[in-house]
């Protein structure tokens, strides 16, 4: 199942710029190692089940998943041979928008080598570059 939003006020949104870092939502606040992202682009809902789905298979219900993103953003398309006009197409795919530093996933409860390896399989389903973060104690 699809992660997508139960209601929205809008049904459809345009495109909009993602420039810059992330401000927030860049360090690793619930497990102890994270997946940060090194790159910018948007995200399907699809993309975030599979890799949520390659952790918990790989972890054989050890320590925990914690997603961080969700796709609010609908994205529409319009069907294959429509002539041009007739307004903007239906909402066809619900994508996260994400900015590079921006933590993607976050895993708890297992050893660094685990959670090494769990995070690379998350990785590998990412459209975009990432990397393996830790939590910072003592600040």
């Amino acid at each position: 199942m699809a992660l997508m939003p139960k209601r929205v006020k809008w049904r459809k949104s345009q495109r909009g710029k993602l420039r810059g870092v992330a401000m927030r939502g860049n360090e690793v606040s619930y497990g102890e190692y994270g997946l940060q992202t090194l790159g910018t682009g948007w995200i399907t809902g699809r993309q975030i089940e599979a890799g949520r789905v390659a952790a918990t298979h790989f972890l054989h219900r050890e320590g925990r998943v914690y997603i961080r993103i969700f796709p609010h953003k609908p994205v529409s398309a319009k069907p294959l041979e429509t002539r041009m006009g007739k307004g903007k197409g239906d909402p066809e795919d619900w994508v996260a928008c994400v900015r590079e530093g921006q933590v993607l996933f976050e895993v708890g409860g297992v050893e660094e080598n685990v959670a090494r390896s769990a995070l690379g399989r998350i990785a590998s389903k990412m459209p975009m570059r990432c990397r393996m973060i830790r939590r910072r104690h003592g600040l």
